[in-house]
């Protein structure tokens, strides 16, 4: 799997396109700033969008969903608990272990809640990779301080779900940089700190 980062916003949020071959299949993973970049690139690698998925409904990760909506016939996905709070339509509600196939690549549906009700992670276990949305970042979690957060939930969620993934898996996330897992058990003192016990 091949994977086109575009970083915009206020709030600095990463969007994914992500593909086999150009001029092939595509999604599109958290467009949450300047629609018509994701549309550009979408054309000039001659893609086919396949659907947009959302990881959570915050607006800085779905604020350019309306220009590739209107740009492409394509779904939109979205988890069912987040989806039922979200203003606009969404096409396909997710839950928990629904995938995702990319030109024969499969990329999972894992529920993540903490930072919203229906916040999702997206692996891929061929390509070693995942797109973390809100969840996790290299050196901290997200917040759950916000409408639909849950810290308890945060916790479960890294304890039961994120602690299994091997040091190998690469992830992306919805601001700053992407990082293995071994570098998030080095460096990420609010992981850390959840799996010593302390809470953070």
């Amino acid at each position: 799997m091949k994977v086109i980062k575009l970083t915009g916003g206020i709030l600095e949020s990463n969007g994914y396109i992500i593909y086999q071959n150009k001029g092939g299949d595509c999604y599109i993973i958290d467009p949450g700033h300047s629609g018509p970049r994701f549309v550009e690139q979408i054309k000039k690698n001659c893609f086919n969008p396949k659907g947009i998925i959302l990881t959570h409904h915050h607006p800085d990760h779905v604020g350019g969903m309306k220009a590739i909506q209107e740009a492409f016939d394509c779904p939109t996905y979205m988890h069912e608990m987040d989806a039922l709070v979200f203003k606009k339509t969404i096409d396909v509600h997710l839950k928990d272990g629904d995938v995702f196939d990319l030109e024969g690549e499969e990329l999972k549906v894992i529920s993540t809640p903490g930072h919203t009700k229906g916040s999702i992670c997206l692996m891929s276990e061929k390509s070693r990779i995942c797109f973390t949305g809100d969840t996790i970042f290299d050196t901290d979690l997200g917040r759950s301080d916000l409408p639909g957060g849950d810290e308890a939930e945060m916790e479960d969620s890294v304890r039961n779900i994120i602690s299994k993934w091997e040091n190998d898996i690469f992830i992306y996330p919805g601001h700053d940089q992407g990082a293995t897992m071994k570098t998030v058990r080095t460096y990420n003192t609010e992981y850390l700190a959840i799996m010593e016990g302390q809470g953070r």
